[in-house]
């Protein structure tokens, strides 16, 4: 079950076009940071062949060939340059990257958009006597988007031709619409404004509906649903994108590992991380390689497994809040964790993600999912859930296995 919140709903608009979203989303960014900061100044273009889009390329096309990153804009706006200053930090780093709608243009899209895009990039790749004529890797292709941009990207991201897809402050409106969870075969990342971000419980919510196997990274960073995209150089989401898409765009194992493994490189910073099934491109883990010969045997624990459960109230308003609870193992690993939960009087849960749950108001169990059930002595996981009532006041207990 989905938080399906009036103005996140609104976002719907453009998927089946009715009329412009109403939201107060980026617009064209004040001062545009001309060039970015990658080794390939880049600016915008249109083309004749490709009408209703907007261009980031680097100013002058390197000898590497560039992947393909198709974005739809925040709100579903017609405007291309409304994420410009993000757009263009990723084209500096050698990559084309086509954004819905003309620059400055107005109205709204489609996700029929992002695949005139991959279309058309794949047409001039072949196309002699075009500036992209083998110079576009038309294996590399990512489908992204921000908020509505992101349900734009859902849409089209089982095209055979699509190699990762970027889900940015997004997440599916109705549990309807969770076939296209399903049918993703590639891998995903997500990256989240935090629990104040609007559509932070969507996100969950798909995140924990993910077909098992996947590979897929979930970053959240507090900054609500905005993002960074209008700072200079696309901020902080400009910074990680641009390091996500060199890795499974160009096989950078060194930006990989700002994504994978228990010590990487965001697992270090502002960011809360979670991961699933995720390993370099190139085969190596990212944990420190066995001894080649055996360590003498260690005999098992003798404790009890424990663990302990914390809750938060991230968000609450007028008839409804976000909550998370923490779990961490005691001094001995788990291979299962269950936590009673005592919601305060007329508090229910609505939809919960990162757990099993049994019951809905009250005292509530939570169980672990499959892939966040087994933990070290020590180590944390988290489940959080979307309520109505008011939040404070619930408590929380963990029994380990």
């Amino acid at each position: 079950m989905r938080r399906r919140s009036k103005i996140y709903a609104g976002l719907a608009a453009a998927i089946v076009p009715v009329t412009s979203v109403i939201m107060a989303l980026s617009g064209t960014p004040a001062s545009a940071a001309v060039g970015g900061s990658g080794p390939y100044p880049a600016d915008y273009e249109t083309s004749t062949t490709l009408a209703n889009h907007t261009i980031f390329r680097p100013q002058t096309l390197p000898s590497e060939r560039l992947p393909i990153v198709v974005w739809g804009n925040g709100g579903c706006s017609a405007n291309g340059l409304s994420q410009g200053n993000f757009l263009r930090e990723i084209a500096s780093h050698g990559f084309l990257a086509i954004a819905n709608g003309a620059p400055n243009g107005s109205g709204s899209t489609t996700s029929q958009m992002l695949t005139q895009s991959i279309d058309w990039a794949v047409a001039e790749n072949s196309r002699q006597g075009s500036k992209y004529y083998n110079k576009i890797d038309t294996s590399k292709v990512a489908v992204a988007g921000f908020s509505c941009g992101g349900l734009e990207a859902y849409a089209v991201s089982n095209d055979p031709r699509v190699t990762t897809t970027g889900i940015f402050s997004s997440g599916l409106l109705n549990d309807a619409d969770d076939y296209q969870l399903r049918r993703l075969t590639k891998p995903i990342a997500y990256f989240v404004g935090g629990p104040s971000d609007i559509a932070y419980p969507n996100a969950m919510d798909d995140w924990g509906k993910l077909p098992a196997g996947l590979p897929a990274f979930m970053g959240n960073l507090n900054v609500g649903h905005g993002g960074t995209y209008d700072q200079t150089n696309g901020g902080e989401f400009g910074r990680v994108a641009t390091l996500y898409f060199k890795w499974r765009l160009k096989g950078d194992t060194t930006a990989g590992r700002t994504f994978v493994g228990a010590d990487c490189g965001l697992c270090r910073s502002q960011w809360s991380v979670q991961q699933k099934n995720l390993t370099l491109d190139d085969g190596t883990p990212p944990t420190t390689p066995p001894p080649t010969t055996p360590p003498p045997t260690t005999p098992p624990p003798t404790g009890t497994p424990g663990c302990t459960a914390v809750y938060s109230v991230q968000d609450q308003w007028n008839g409804g809040f976000v909550a998370n609870v923490s779990v961490t193992a005691g001094t001995t690993a788990l291979t299962g964790w269950r936590v009673t939960l005592t919601l305060p009087g007329g508090a229910s849960v609505s939809s919960l993600w990162n757990g099993v749950s049994s019951g809905t108001s009250g005292t509530i169990t939570v169980a672990n999912q499959s892939y966040n059930g087994r933990l070290a002595a020590g180590q944390a996981t988290s489940f959080g859930f979307q309520g109505t009532g008011t939040g404070s006041g619930a408590t929380a207990s963990c029994t380990g296995s």
